[in-house]
């Protein structure tokens, strides 16, 4: 059975920093590509960066590059979401998903990341 759950959420001021983990199971983790997606209040599924199987490929949406680092460590079966100068549009619940073009997180276990001053 495939698992996914992300941890690492919480409260920051706008220009904060938070990194964000992903524990998968039940796969071969390096063999898969890996996303985040989040979803804001009120608002429907963003897919926010991704990263290719080992490591080498990355795509980050707009409103995050140069702010967000995606990577992985396939030893351990996790992933991460490095994320810097938050904005208080970053405030979602933040899935991390198997896969690369993944929108949808369907049932999987996010972490809320809410950006407050």
């Amino acid at each position: 059975e495939v698992q996914l759950q992300a941890s690492g959420g919480g409260l920051v001021q706008p220009g904060g920093s938070l990194r964000l983990s992903c524990a998968a199971s039940g796969f071969t983790f390096g063999n898969y590509a890996m996303s985040w997606v989040r979803q804001a209040p009120g608002k429907g599924p963003e897919r926010v960066s991704a990263i290719s199987g080992n490591g080498n490929t990355t795509y980050y949406t707009g409103s995050v590059k140069g702010r967000f680092a995606i990577s992985r460590d396939n030893a351990k079966n996790t992933l991460y979401l490095q994320m810097s100068s938050l904005k208080f549009e970053d405030t979602a619940v933040y899935y991390c998903a198997r896969g690369w073009a993944v929108v949808n997180p369907g049932s999987t276990q996010g972490t809320l990341v809410t950006v407050s001053s």
